[in-house]
Parts: C-alpha cells; sequence; structure tokens
C-alpha cells in the first residue's frame, strides 16, 4: 500500500541526503518521481545535500496545489511513479493535506523530509500536520551533535554568533557562515541555556578566568 513518510530530525543529520538517496535507488530501477522543495541552500528549484550533491526539483510557491500540480502532470502524459518533499517543513498545512491525498487518490507512496521544530522549539506548521497525517514518521538514525559532544535536538538561530529566540519562524541562513544570520544543532540543556560553540568559546576565553600562577607564584 502507498505511505504518507515523514523523515524528521535536526539539522545535520542527513534528511536531504536520504532523499537523494530514495530518488537515487528508484532512478536506478527505471521509476521516476516528482520532487518538491522549497527554500533549498542551493537555490530555487534545486535540491541538495550538506555532502555536495544536487539534483533539480520543483520549487513549491505560496499556495500551490501540489494534488493539482501532479494531476496536471500525469494528465499530459508525465510520469510520476513516487514523490518526495524535501524541506516540508516549510509547506503549509494544506499543502501537506494534497501530499496526503495523492498517497490517497493516486496510489503513490510521498516521502517527506523536514526538521519538525524551530529555532524557539516550536513545531513548523507543516511538521506538525505531517505529524498528524503520516502513516509512519521516522526519525533519522544519523545523530548530529552538539559542540560540547551531546546528541543534538534543538535547532539554534545565531545572529552574528549569539543565539536568538525572537523574530521571524522562516529565515533562510547558512549554518556555515561566521556572522549575519546562521544556524547550529545544540543539544536541549545548551539550547535552554543559549550556549552556542562561539559562546562557549568566548567564555573559555574570559579575562575573568582565574590566571594559571607560573613557578613560584602563589595565590
Amino acid at each position: 500500500m502507498p505511505e504518507l513518510v515523514f523523515f524528521s530530525g535536526t539539522m545535520d543529520c542527513g534528511k536531504s541526503t536520504l532523499a537523494l538517496q530514495i530518488e537515487h535507488n528508484r532512478s536506478a530501477r527505471g521509476l521516476t518521481g516528482m520532487i518538491f522543495t522549497r527554500d533549498d541552500r542551493a537555490g530555487e528549484g534545486k535540491l541538495s545535500s550538506r555532502l555536495g550533491l544536487v539534483t533539480d526539483a520543483v520549487e513549491v510557491e505560496d499556495g500551490q496545489d501540489l494534488y493539482a500540480y501532479l494531476v496536471d502532470h500525469l494528465s499530459r502524459g508525465g510520469r510520476a511513479d513516487y514523490v518526495i518533499a524535501d524541506e516540508a517543513q516549510f509547506l503549509v498545512p494544506e499543502q501537506i493535506d494534497q501530499l496526503a491525498r495523492v498517497v490517497d487518490d493516486l496510489d503513490l507512496d510521498v516521502y517527506a523530509f523536514g526538521i519538525t521544530t524551530d529555532f524557539r522549539s516550536k513545531l513548523f506548521p507543516g511538521s506538525q500536520r505531517l505529524v498528524e497525517l503520516a502513516d509512519r514518521v521516522e526519525v533519522l538514525q544519523v545523530e548530529a551533535l552538539c559542540w560540547c559532544g551531546a546528541r543534538a535536538t534543538h535547532n539554534a538561530r545565531t545572529v552574528n554568533g549569539e543565539m536568538v529566540v525572537e523574530g521571524a519562524q522562516v529565515v533562510v541562513g547558512d549554518v556555515n557562515q561566521a556572522d549575519d544570520i546562521g544556524y547550529e544543532v545544540l543539544c536541549r540543556r545548551h539550547h535552554r541555556r543559549r550556549m552556542t560553540a562561539g559562546t562557549a568559546r568566548a567564555a573559555a576565553l574570559s579575562p575573568d578566568v582565574l590566571p594559571v600562577p607560573s613557578a613560584g607564584e602563589h595565590f
């Protein structure tokens, strides 16, 4: 039976890599997929992985009916044996309903990939709807790590290296850039304390730290 499957996890856990692997495995068997994405780091109409892999995709627009898009594609003689939806957290709940209808009415498997919660630890509306509707929710087993080495469970937004907890829910940034808007994965403890890798280094280098006495000196 066709399924709606939601693959979820934090940033850096390999969601887009798995999406590309699923696409590769099925295309190697002669199947053709329809790939949707939204706000990918590689630009409009791309599905990319941080490992450097990239493929073309359909950029989802505001108000677009994904079910109607598939029906139109098929009615024009196009082919789609399955559907991949990456960055699914950025889809609105109505579009998740449309993906569920693709499964039920068109008998196609739909594989959705996305982050469950935002930088404030609040559910993305699209992810929430996927949890409500999916036949299966798979938490990816490739563990992203916090700077402290613990398993990362939360996504943090940084501005010039400082963690922030206010602002628009969706702001596309670069997890590798050193300044402006960026993102980092943290364990719950350090997300709660708003301690990123940058602020941890700054604290370690603070002049308030007692100096180490040299030989012959005493405090």
